[in-house]
């Protein structure tokens, strides 16, 4: 538990449709709380979309955003540590979010990974290289990060990844 730091211009575009738009411009045009607090429910709508749409599940699962700290807290009990971290991961890794408070509980005692956040000219193999001694453990670093991760090749500079421990 605790902050991770991500990259606020990095990351999926989750508020510029929809909802989560209309509701960003009138706060923006009219600054009240209202339509602050309605940019706020919105854009935590969208994030939680985005978390459904990657078929992760939490027991109570709740995102809050508060877009004047660009924080997300999360809370809600994962059955695992891969699925807490990729729920993380997925409320981080959104332009507009520069924290994310990590509230969430985990059914079961597992090891944590670690996070990297792509610099520019990275691969996952030099990654792989860099975290575990061998480039070709990349594809464990992908596992790790789908299903956020389509292909191997579609990373970008300020995205934050799941590094897991390697295994023995």
């Amino acid at each position: 538990m605790g902050l991770l730091s991500f990259i606020k211009g990095a990351g999926e575009k989750l508020f510029g449709h929809g909802q989560a738009q209309a509701a960003t411009q009138a706060a923006a045009a009219a600054p009240t709380p209202v339509n602050i607090e309605l940019a706020n429910v919105a854009a935590s709508n969208a994030i939680m979309g985005y978390i459904n749409a990657q078929n992760l599940t939490a027991d109570d699962l709740a995102v809050s955003f508060n877009a004047a700290k660009g924080e997300v807290t999360v809370t809600g009990t994962a059955a695992d540590q891969e699925t807490k971290e990729k729920i993380l991961l997925c409320c981080g890794n959104v332009q507009g979010v520069d924290q994310v408070d990590d509230q969430m509980e985990v059914a079961s005692d597992e090891p944590e990974s670690t996070y990297y956040t792509v610099k520019s000219g990275d691969t996952l193999s030099k990654i792989a290289k860099a975290e575990y001694g061998d480039a070709s453990a990349y594809q464990g670093i992908f596992e790790a990060n789908t299903p956020m991760l389509s292909h191997p090749d579609k990373i970008y500079p300020g995205q934050v990844l799941r590094i897991p421990p390697q295994e023995a």
